[in-house]
């Protein structure tokens, strides 16, 4: 009989690590857990059982005591083989975590095991892909920033310094220097507002307002550059009434109007268009040119992004109008998208709340 209690305790052994295996196959923490908690109850009870069994049938208080004894020691061992599995993987999650917080951006957690490990494993690489693409975007508008405020500076430094060793009089530089002052203003000014805007603290007063006359207001301001490369500068659609910020909203259509006639070429056209919606009035810029590329509508939005790398901080801008432009609609309760027109050229549009 003693052999027969032997046996009865090495199967209740192998069993419980048996279903130790099986329940780390379990796809939840829950359920693995769950499955534990039964199995924590069945193997005493089956301990139990076989001890009575025992007890009727051979009266021998030692070998109820090494079966009892066997169940017990294989639901222990059951526990701490699950608990360090799970204990494993979060220690895993804590090293990286460790790890990202040191400065390594580079570093990812295990994404597999348990659906609530692994999904916690996926949302904490989002996190830290999030981290690494806003320090990368930090260190561009660093470099971006230093190297568009060094030229006019440099400019500024050098007409200085000539003016000081008597190889031209003041008046000579004097409109390049005003010209060099307004562009680095102009620059710091784009920086102020970009502050401002990843700050959340842009805040306007807004009006209810027509759109028209901003729409003219603007084509008014290009006119003279649009007549000069023989572009034509078109407006339709019903006027409508919008409750926004309107130097602002100027400010937006006035940059998305210069670019798209900085790329429009001669002979061509640039119209704006007033369309109604539910609860909003979309404005739409659409011109005759080259269209967007795929690099172009996923990035024309990105502080100092510039489509064409021959474009300069004299040609083409800072780089931070459509970012700013972004900004200030977004402030406003609206959107700004834009795309290529399959007949050619691009449209730049954004919504504006309107009021019934």
């Amino acid at each position: 009989m003693t052999v027969f209690a032997l046996a009865v305790a090495l199967g209740t052994l192998v069993a419980a690590f048996a279903a130790t295996l099986g329940l780390r196959l379990l796809p939840t923490v829950r359920l693995q857990l769950a499955g534990f908690a039964f199995l924590a109850v069945l193997l005493p009870l089956v301990a139990v059982l076989l001890s009575g069994w025992v007890m009727f049938h051979m009266g021998d208080d030692v070998k109820i005591l090494g079966v009892a004894s066997a169940s017990a020691a294989a639901a222990v061992g059951a526990a701490l083989v699950l608990g360090t599995s799970i204990v494993q993987r979060i220690d895993r999650l804590r090293r990286t975590s460790a790890a990202l917080a040191a400065g390594d951006l580079t570093v990812r957690a295990p994404d597999s095991g348990p659906r609530e490990l692994a999904q916690l494993g996926r949302t904490f690489n989002e996190m830290a892909g999030s981290l690494e693409e806003l320090f990368e975007a930090r260190r561009e508008l660093v470099a971006a920033a230093s190297h568009d405020l060094r030229t006019p500076v440099a400019s500024i430094t050098a007409m200085l310094e000539a003016i000081e060793d008597e190889l031209a009089t003041p008046e000579e530089y004097l409109p390049d220097l005003r010209d060099q002052t307004r562009r680095l203003s102009a620059l710091v000014e784009d920086l102020f507002d970009v502050a401002r805007i990843d700050a959340g603290a842009l805040a306007y007063e807004l009006q209810t307002v027509p759109m028209k006359p901003i729409v003219d207001s603007c084509l008014r301001t290009i006119a003279a550059q649009a007549r000069a490369k023989n572009v034509q500068l078109e407006r339709s659609g019903d006027d409508a009434i919008v409750r926004c910020a309107p130097h602002q909203v100027e400010r937006v259509l006035l940059n998305v109007l210069t670019n798209a006639l900085r790329h429009t070429p001669s002979d061509g056209a640039i119209a704006v268009i007033l369309d109604r919606e539910e609860d909003a009035v979309r404005i739409t810029v659409e011109d005759s040119g080259s269209g967007l590329t795929a690099e172009a509508m996923r990035r024309m939005f990105d502080r100092f992004w510039r489509g064409d790398p021959s474009r300069n901080h004299t040609t083409g801008g800072g780089g931070l109008g459509l970012t700013i432009a972004r900004g200030l609609i977004e402030s406003q309760g609206g959107k700004i998208t834009a795309r290529s027109n399959a007949s050619g050229g691009a449209s730049v549009s954004f919504t504006l709340p309107s009021v019934s």
